[in-house]
């Protein structure tokens, strides 16, 4: 890993300065957080900013429409735009940080020319079917299926916890298309249009009050075979792609916010009297270590895949990914239970914007993969242990 910074990347920074400078003022004010409508259009019109000013798919290859930025410039980009108070992905989550990412890795020409553009211009959603009733932690387990009808696959089944679906124009979708094969062996990766006859979506409402997950309800949807992504039941090897990105780099913003976060913590602790207290000092110094070892793995991971790209890999995160992701989760929940013990009763105030985190932060050992499956990740494919039986 070399962060050296050269001359050109000291000018990428300046730039991108003076342009979040020049542009962040000009934004409209934020949607609330349960109009999802008006979320959509306020992320795509920030994607199409960051598009049109050349910052959009920074660290995507250029053979898929990104800038072909160096890692470092990619980190800089994101600590940048953290720091500066720019707007988050939002809606574009899955899209920009998963969807996108794999079909640049594994998708045809043809494939790429007709859904990356789109992505990075903010101009279509994306969610993610991964998750169903029974198959969670399990995904392997999945049961909707998938079945070959001339040049279209006719797909039956349901989805749970598919993010930002109410919203989305695409799904990355995961379907049985060989029922009699291994688990494993037997699925595929398909790109599942959210206007197709037959999808369903029911909005969930979450603990902190927000649908950013629905229900998904498939019902004999015919989806093009030219719309699978890889081939016929490898889609898991596929996902483990799209898996290595959302649990190696997509949280990366959020170790930058959460730094923030701890830094506004330690103000608000000095304000109200609680800095005394000898235990909450050391609980907030021990969490900037967290975070700050945190961004360092974040570092390694996507240097990682920048060197495994220049040397004919796919650019994808490895097992490290699985290392960020297990303590990233815990450290989030122990964050937002240090600004609970800062903020004392105001914690109760669900309309405080750390109480919201708070409840979010619960959701994050389950999901991306649940924390036991992380553990068992590191344990096989980083520590070398046998399989457990």
């Amino acid at each position: 890993m070399d962060l050296t910074l050269t001359k050109e990347e000291e000018d990428f920074r300046a730039r991108l300065r003076a342009w979040l400078h020049d542009t962040l003022p000009r934004l409209p004010p934020e949607p609330p957080a349960d109009d999802w409508p008006a979320r959509r259009a306020h992320d795509c019109a920030w994607q199409r900013a960051l598009h049109d000013a050349g910052y959009a798919g920074l660290h995507w290859p250029a053979h898929a429409g990104g800038q072909g930025a160096t890692p470092t410039e990619y980190l800089m980009f994101i600590e940048e735009t953290e720091r500066a108070g720019a707007p988050y992905v939002g809606a574009n989550f899955v899209g920009l940080l998963h969807a996108g990412p794999t079909i640049a890795a594994e998708g045809t020409a043809g494939q790429r020319a007709r859904w990356l553009p789109p992505i990075l211009r903010g101009d279509e959603i994306w969610c993610q079917g991964f998750s169903e009733p029974d198959a969670g932690s399990d995904l392997a387990s999945l049961r909707t299926r998938a079945v070959r009808d001339g040049d279209s696959y006719i797909v039956t089944g349901s989805k749970i916890w598919t993010s930002h679906a109410e919203v989305a124009d695409w799904c990355e979708l995961l379907v049985r298309t060989d029922p009699a094969a291994p688990r494993h062996r037997g699925i595929s990766w398909l790109a599942l249009p959210m206007n197709a006859p037959g999808v369903t979506v029911r909005p969930l409402r979450t603990l902190a009050g927000t649908t950013e997950f629905a229900e998904v309800f498939l019902d004999d949807v015919r989806v093009p075979v030219t719309h699978r992504v890889g081939p016929e039941n490898d889609g898991w090897r596929v996902t483990m792609v799209t898996l290595s990105y959302e649990r190696g780099t997509a949280f990366a913003g959020e170790v930058v916010a959460c730094r923030r976060t701890l830094t506004r913590l330690a103000r608000t602790a000095r304000a109200n009297g609680r800095w005394d207290d000898p235990v909450l000092r050391r609980r907030l110094g021990r969490l900037h270590a967290e975070f700050t070892a945190l961004w360092r793995l974040v570092q390694w991971n996507t240097c990682e895949a920048a060197h495994a790209a220049r040397t004919g890999g796919q650019g994808a995160p490895g097992a490290g990914a699985s290392v960020f992701k297990l303590r990233y989760s815990q450290a989030r929940q122990e964050l937002y239970e240090a600004a609970a013990e800062v903020l004392g009763p105001e914690s109760l105030d669900t309309r405080h914007e750390w109480t919201v985190q708070r409840l979010s932060s619960l959701s994050y050992t389950i999901a991306a993969g649940t924390s036991q499956i992380q553990r068992n990740i590191i344990a096989e494919r980083i520590l070398g242990l046998p399989r457990g039986q």
